[in-house]
């Protein structure tokens, strides 16, 4: 069973940066897509970035020009950095690995928070 393990969350002061980290337990190369969600607190979770295999990224408009998401095969790895923080990013970040034939498997989560 493949496992995800996101770690980087903290407490940081608005205008700070953060770099997550998502550790797959297995190759990442033929994963079709990858991304990071968010969940503030009394929110649904929602799309914060997106990369496919192709190369492809998505951002929330909210992150547009702030975060921006790699990932590094040889390591298994696939990161988000966040710049210039703010109190709204606060929330849980989960990484997501979405395969072919809509297999889908979530990490456990780390928590951000942005203090104005």
């Amino acid at each position: 069973q493949v496992q995800l393990v996101e770690s980087g969350g903290g407490l940081v002061q608005a205008g700070g940066s953060l770099r997550l980290s998502c550790v797959v337990s297995e190759s990442i190369v033929s994963i079709n897509t990858m991304g990071w969600y968010r969940q503030g607190p009394g929110k649904q979770r929602d799309i914060v970035a997106r990369l496919t295999v192709r190369g492809d990224t998505y951002y929330a408009d909210s992150v547009k020009g702030r975060f921006t998401i790699s990932r590094d095969n040889a390591k298994n790895t696939l990161y988000l950095q966040m710049n210039n923080l703010k109190s709204e990013d606060t929330g849980a970040y989960y990484c997501l690995a979405a395969y072919t034939g809509n297999r889908q498997v979530w990490g456990q989560g780390t928590l951000v928070t942005v203090s104005s």
